[in-house]
C-alpha cells in the first residue's frame, strides 16, 4: 500500500544553477546527491525532495511543497534576514509577516527563484 511507503517531493525548476543558489544560500540547504541533471535533499524523518529542470517549473498556482516546524516566527524572520521574499495574499489573519493564522494551523508561502510557492507550516 502507498500509504505505507515514503514519500518524496519534485520542485521543477528551469534553470538547475540558479535554483540552487536559491535553495542552498538563501534556504541553507545541503545537497545529498546529483543525479539526472538535478539534485536530492534530504529532510527530517527520512524525507527528501528531488530538484530537476523541466521546463514546465513555476507553472502550478498551487503550493509545491511545505515544512512543518516548530516555531514559524522564528523560521520566517530567519528566512527573510537571507533575503527570502513572503507572499502577502491579503486574506484575512495573515499578519505583516506574511504569516496566516486559520484553521488550527499557521502558515507562510514563499516563491522560490522558479516561481514555485512554498510553504513553512505550524500546527496550533
Amino acid at each position: 500500500m502507498l500509504q505505507t511507503s515514503p514519500m518524496y517531493a519534485y520542485i521543477p525548476v528551469k534553470d538547475v544553477d540558479r535554483a540552487r543558489q536559491f535553495y542552498e544560500q538563501k534556504l541553507g540547504f545541503k545537497p545529498k546527491t546529483e543525479t539526472a541533471g538535478g539534485v536530492i535533499y534530504e529532510f527530517a524523518g527520512g524525507t527528501a525532495c528531488f530538484l530537476y529542470p523541466t521546463p514546465n517549473a513555476g507553472t502550478s498556482q498551487a503550493s509545491q511543497a511545505f515544512w512543518e516546524v516548530a516555531d514559524i516566527e522564528r523560521e520566517v524572520a530567519e528566512l527573510k534576514s537571507r533575503g527570502v521574499v513572503f507572499e502577502d495574499y491579503g486574506m484575512p489573519g495573515q499578519d505583516a509577516n506574511g504569516i496566516l493564522t486559520d484553521g488550527g494551523a499557521k502558515a507562510a508561502w514563499f516563491k522560490d527563484t522558479e516561481g514555485n510557492i512554498m510553504a513553512v507550516v505550524q500546527s496550533l
